[in-house]
């Protein structure tokens, strides 16, 4: 296992995957521990993009304009659903992540207004970390061995001002067909338990019970039940979460999504099975098929009201270089 150099801390460390400080069991340590025999256990080389050397966008290749009128003829209701959680100071969030917003009413101390209109204003500042609360993996967030999707190498594609390849101002705009799968009706309670695995085969069986057909180019949404757990205990609810493993990532990479999300803070089922391999399924999605993570998606109402397939847009903010962004998408049927 290299030795990471502060240079490169932020990158070796699995991010995306929103917990809280207080006791995340997938630690800092374990997520940096060797494999048995001192080989790094990863779910294979990183493959070269079909879409040719240059690629950068991954499986968002299939989102071609028929796609989105596909997604538009979803719509025949009219109603929009927010999957976007509201973010704030106590956001569990994987140490060291926080974020803060300040308000301040800048040149107007005292009493002071702009213009015989007394014109007054609010300005804000954000300070923090992107991976807080609902949010977007790029592709540059977590690869194997320092290599990340189509090959491109850790040492040259990072500074500390940004990724100069695969960072979140690349990402286009998101607007495609969506599918969910509910895994809690699938195993007949409202909330899978903590560490419970989904596996590939019971994944496939919850899609063919359901009728949820993927397409190339869909959002696919995996609803869990676990963000319940967030107000009743928020310590839990970063300790362990219920979720899909490689096999699962590799299921669904078959069926060419251009994302797959959860109502989890990783997707993948935590504590994991071998705590000496961490994050396989995010190699999988990420570094091999050129597929976004979505994390942390509030699903409740869509499944209150029974959607199962809908339109989803997303514009990914557009800061340059960054790896991760803080997101708010929605469903619309």
């Amino acid at each position: 296992m290299h030795k990471l150099s502060r240079r490169h801390l932020f990158g070796a460390v699995c991010g995306g995957c929103v917990a809280v400080r207080e006791g995340f069991r997938a630690t800092l340590a374990q997520a940096q521990a060797p494999a048995p025999g001192g080989a790094p256990a990863a779910a294979g080389p990183v493959r070269p993009s079909r879409w040719g050397p240059n690629d950068t966008i991954g499986n968002m290749n299939l989102l071609t304009p028929q796609k989105v009128q596909e997604a538009a003829r979803l719509v025949t209701q009219g109603r929009s659903y927010p999957l976007g959680m509201v973010v704030d100071s106590k956001t569990p969030a994987f140490p060291p992540r926080s974020v803060t917003i300040n308000v301040f009413m800048p040149g107007q101390e005292g009493g002071r207004s702009f213009g015989t209109n007394k014109t007054t204003f609010m300005d804000d500042t954000i300070n923090g970390w992107l991976g807080v609360g609902t949010q977007l993996d790029t592709f540059a967030h977590l690869g194997v061995d320092y290599t990340f999707y189509n090959g491109n190498k850790a040492a040259d594609i990072l500074q500390t001002t940004g990724v100069t390849k695969l960072g979140v101002d690349g990402v286009p705009p998101m607007t495609t067909r969506g599918v969910l799968v509910d895994l809690a009706k699938f195993k007949g309670k409202p909330r899978l338990d903590g560490g419970e695995l989904v596996t590939a085969d019971e994944l496939r069986q919850a899609m063919q019970a359901q009728n949820v057909r993927v397409t190339p180019g869909d959002v696919v949404v995996l609803h869990t039940g676990w963000m319940s757990m967030l107000p009743e205990n928020p310590k839990r609810f970063g300790d362990e979460e219920p979720g899909i493993d490689a096999a699962g990532a590799e299921l669904l990479a078959g069926m060419q999504p251009c994302a797959v999300g959860a109502d989890t803070w990783g997707v993948e089922a935590v504590p994991f099975k071998d705590p000496n391999v961490v994050w396989q399924g995010h190699q999988v999605l990420l570094a091999q098929n050129g597929i976004h993570i979505l994390e942390n998606l509030d699903t409740a109402a869509l499944v209150r009201d029974g959607v199962a397939e809908f339109m989803f847009v997303l514009g990914a903010p557009r800061y340059r270089g960054a790896v991760q962004a803080i997101i708010n998408p929605i469903a619309i049927r």
